[in-house]
């Protein structure tokens, strides 16, 4: 067992926690709960080199007992975070039900990530649950979170898939499993609202100053910090759901305790790329109403902000009413800001340069043509940087070939080359996305059968998924 332990802390692991230093009605003290028969089932080396982590000279045998937490490395301190959450519109208080935290790894640039494995045992946070994951959800994160860092979206990676030996009862007996997830932080919405409910006002302000020495120093100089830290966090959501909607993702679960104030991606449940445009498209069983279909992630993005922006009101001004004012107008610029940014990157999936007044109605009205005729998201679009567009038979239809006429005669306007628009078309424009199917039958092969090739195969094609090459044509269609 020494030999092993030795092994483990030449790999570079460098911990340095400060979430630890919070308030502890923050957070529980835990360990992972021992696995049975751990496994490695895959290691993501081109991120273990971006955190400064060597894993070559340890046995994968090793490296399974580590990421399942029988082995911890040196310097880890393991804790269940504590928060709440607006779920479907309804608040809760929650927790990191089956995760641990095992600490803060400081990478070779200086930056900080949270090292947490996810599926690794019940906390005081579970309610009843096993605290376990199955080994289908965990590699679906492990591919979905992977193919949005290759789009250029933020989001947290994952490090490593361990089965744990031991089946867990779902709807069926299916094999165990836990992701080592990797994330600037997972200090959440959720986690302000939990310091909110408790009534702690010092309590809540040292998160509000953690959250910024961690994510936003910055801010530090302003006359208003927490205000400051309510504009920021708006900034990056933002950012982040006019990713989403520029590569049609649907989180599937925006509930508060999914919104990362590092403007992270966060939590991969019941998520998928779109097919079939239809702005109307959800992946959620249990969102029967569609609070979190595609159309509505902005709309859900702005009533997170404010469910945050309200937890802030003790440190924005000292007077409610007052507090209340200079929050709801923050707020309310929401829907200006995000409509520039939506407009800014629709244009840029359409070639177009120097937004002109004209160029929201071209794209709704292509959009509008895309529902109406089930044409395909990612594939409508990378169709239209093609010389031969017209020869398809969906573009033969006389609504569509106006539109062309109408976007050429745009595109004329840029003042730019033809190829400057074809560049930053591709730019923006997938060729390939991490298509539900497609997903699915690695999920299957790996939980079912064992068969981990499909999966290896569809994580090789998601890594450039702007690159035109031969092997990405069996994974494009819808």
């Amino acid at each position: 067992m020494s030999k092993i332990i030795s092994e483990i802390s030449k790999t570079g692991w460098r911990f340095n926690n400060s979430y630890v230093r919070l308030p502890e009605m923050m957070f529980s003290r835990l360990n992972p709960v021992p696995s049975k028969a751990p496994k490695l089932i895959i290691l993501n080396e081109i991120l273990s080199e971006e955190l400064g982590l060597n894993f070559s000279d340890v046995k994968d045998d090793h490296l399974a007992l580590m990421f399942a937490g029988n082995l911890l490395p040196q310097g880890s301190e393991c804790i269940a975070q504590a928060y709440a959450g607006h779920q479907f519109g309804y608040f809760t208080i929650l927790g990191d039900g089956r995760a641990i935290m095992i600490g803060e790894h400081v990478a070779k640039n200086n930056k900080k990530f949270d090292i947490q494995f996810k599926g690794s045992g019940q906390t005081p946070y579970s309610r009843d649950a096993d605290g376990r994951a199955a080994l289908g959800p965990m590699l679906r994160e492990y591919i979905i979170s992977e193919a949005i860092h290759s789009l250029g979206i933020p989001t947290t990676r994952s490090l490593a898939v361990v089965t744990t030996g031991e089946s867990i009862i779902r709807e069926t007996f299916l094999p165990g499993a836990i992701l080592t997830r990797v994330a600037s932080s997972h200090i959440r919405v959720g986690t302000f609202q939990y310091a909110a409910i408790k009534g702690d006002i010092n309590s809540l302000k040292t998160l509000v100053n953690y959250t910024i020495d961690r994510h936003y120093p910055n801010l530090k100089n302003l006359n208003n910090p927490t205000l400051g830290l309510l504009n920021t966090v708006m900034e990056k959501q933002i950012e982040l759901v006019t990713h989403w909607m520029r590569v049609g993702f649907i989180h599937g679960v925006m509930n508060t305790d999914n919104m990362a104030i590092s403007g992270e991606t966060i939590d991969y449940g019941p998520c998928a790329f779109m097919d079939t445009y239809n702005p109307e498209t959800v992946f959620s069983s249990i969102d029967h109403n569609g609070r979190y279909a595609y159309f509505n992630q902005p709309g859900i993005t702005k009533w997170n902000l404010l469910r945050f922006a309200e937890t802030l009101l003790p440190l924005i001004h000292d007077k409610k009413d007052k507090a209340i004012e200079i929050a709801e107008e923050t707020i309310n610029n929401f829907g200006t800001v995000y409509k520039k940014c939506w407009l800014k990157m629709m244009c840029k999936k359409l070639g177009l340069f120097e937004e002109v007044i004209e160029d929201e109605t071209l794209i709704n009205d292509l959009l509008t043509w895309m529902k109406q005729n089930k044409a395909d998201y990612t594939n409508t679009f990378c169709s239209l940087s093609k010389e031969n567009v017209l020869k398809d038979k969906l573009f033969q239809d006389s609504k569509f070939l106006n539109w062309y006429q109408r976007w050429q005669t745009r595109l004329t306007q840029n003042k730019k080359s033809k190829q400057l628009s074809l560049n930053l078309m591709c730019s923006v424009n997938p060729l390939v996305i991490p298509r539900n199917y497609k997903v699915e039958e690695a999920l299957d092969a790996a939980s079912i059968n064992g068969d981990l090739v499909p999966m290896y195969n569809l994580l090789e094609v998601l890594k450039k998924p702007y690159d035109n090459r031969q092997e990405i044509i069996a994974y494009q269609s819808p």
